[in-house]
């Protein structure tokens, strides 16, 4: 079964999970654990087809799904899609694995949910058969509420592990009206669901808003991480990418 994820078509979400629950033969999502995935093992798999060289390579997809921050929107209505971090993590992996072929894919939208998000999962991400997929909707999940949030996220993170493809969950980045030291804030309500749930179902965790917060007791001006409110600027965007750099090892 080990090449499950490249032959099974991509099918509407309804119908991939009642085959998932039905068919025996088919690969279940891995059981939920209490241990955290190890930024230097988790992705070895897909870190190993980064080391190769022509003619044994191949093309090394990776999906960052998400709102408007992986969008890359700056001051709204402005995107700047080479300061955003899918695109710093695309070059920060081109300089450490020179040889690799590497698609870094964006599926995000601004204003999207994770209920959004997780409707159109399977069409918009699986269907470009990710190796890895990073998912970032905690900022816009505050107007859902954490139970909601939970379950879309599961939703996604399961669909994933169905087909065999690593995830890499993002808390939020910083947002200037929340109180990033009030564990109370909904932003860090957010950010605390979401590495349970990276720890849950051992996959691994970016932990952006600890990033921020770390910056800010630094004695960092939080409006100098900040190109608005509610979004990044290229220092931000900085911060993530070096927090998913982390889940890919320089090689020996």
């Amino acid at each position: 079964m080990t090449f499950f994820r490249k032959i099974l078509p991509v099918l509407p979400v309804g119908t991939a999970l009642l085959l998932t629950a039905s068919c025996a033969s088919l690969p279940e999502a891995p059981p939920a654990t209490t241990a955290s995935a190890a930024p230097g093992t988790y992705l070895a798999n897909v870190c190993t087809e980064l080391v190769k060289s022509w003619p044994t390579n191949r093309i090394v997809n990776i999906v960052c799904h998400g709102h408007s921050v992986p969008a890359g929107y700056f001051r709204t209505p402005e995107v700047r899609t080479f300061d955003a971090y899918p695109y710093l993590l695309h070059r920060g992996l081109s300089d450490r694995f020179p040889h690799a072929v590497i698609n870094v894919v964006v599926t995000a939208i601004g204003g999207e949910n994770s209920e959004s998000g997780a409707k159109r999962f399977n069409r918009d991400v699986l269907a470009l058969r990710p190796d890895v997929v990073t998912i970032d909707y905690a900022l816009n999940d505050r107007s859902i509420g954490l139970a909601r949030s939970e379950k879309a996220w599961r939703e996604m993170i399961e669909m994933a592990l169905v087909h065999k493809v690593k995830v890499i969950l993002l808390t939020p980045t910083a947002d200037l009206s929340a109180h990033l030291d009030n564990p109370g804030d909904p932003l860090n309500q957010h950010a605390e669901q979401i590495r349970r749930l990276a720890r849950e179902y051992h996959v691994g965790l970016a932990d952006s808003l600890a990033q921020f917060q770390q910056a800010v007791q630094s004695g960092v001006n939080l409006r100098d991480l900040m190109a608005q409110g509610n979004h990044p600027n290229r220092k931000g965007h900085e911060l993530v990418a070096a927090e998913l750099l982390k889940w890919f090892p320089s090689p020996n």
